[in-house]
């Protein structure tokens, strides 16, 4: 059995990974929880698995989702550059940041918006960046609703139609009713204006 490394956490060392991780390998959807709400996930470098997740949740290709890293280091192998300024925020910012960035890189097109920025959120929960190390590429994490319904609030509250589109659902945290909310939100754009788009 493949278990996590390196976390204090016992229900969290103790997990058993091997399942999640061939399931991603295969280009299978995850429902698991994460730094923030309880998504839908997938390799972030397989085409194919991100368009399951547009259909699964019937969600317009122009807007695409939030991608999770383990690190800045793993960031930097997805983003042209990140500006200085990006990097000591991510450092010391407390909650959740998502940073959507110009120019992505080793990315599939339906990861992208329109215009080649990506929306990147180097995870600081462990269970999620303990994934994303074994796996070795960033992961999809979309809120597990379908479009147009509110995200759901903790486990329990995810519908039925999202869990049948599903190819493994994580059991950690299945009975945690307090889940965080949504991300902070952030551009840096190229005339260096740095923006707040959600807080």
């Amino acid at each position: 059995m493949l278990t996590f490394t390196n976390l204090n956490t016992p229900m969290v060392q103790n997990y058993d990974v091997e399942p999640i991780l061939t399931t991603l390998e295969n280009g299978g959807l995850l429902l698991y929880p994460t730094d923030t709400i309880w998504a839908i996930g997938c390799d972030a470098t397989n085409e194919e698995a991100i368009n399951r997740v547009f259909a699964l949740k019937h969600w317009d290709h122009s807007e695409p989702f939030v991608l999770l890293v383990s690190s800045i280091e793993m960031l930097k192998d997805y983003v042209e550059r990140i500006h200085p300024r990006v990097e000591t925020l991510l450092v010391f910012h407390e909650r959740p940041l998502t940073i959507i960035y110009d120019r992505a890189k080793q990315l599939p097109k339906n990861a992208l918006a329109k215009d080649g920025s990506v929306a990147l959120r180097v995870t600081k929960d462990e269970f999620c960046r303990s994934l994303i190390e074994n796996f070795g590429k960033p992961l999809v994490a979309t809120a597990a609703c379908i479009a147009g319904v509110p995200f759901p609030g903790h486990f329990g509250e995810i519908s039925s139609a999202v869990i049948e589109g599903i190819d493994l659902v994580v059991k950690h945290r299945q009975l945690d009713k307090n889940m965080r909310e949504r991300s902070v939100v952030a551009r840096l754009y190229r005339n260096q204006e740095f923006v707040f788009i959600r807080e």
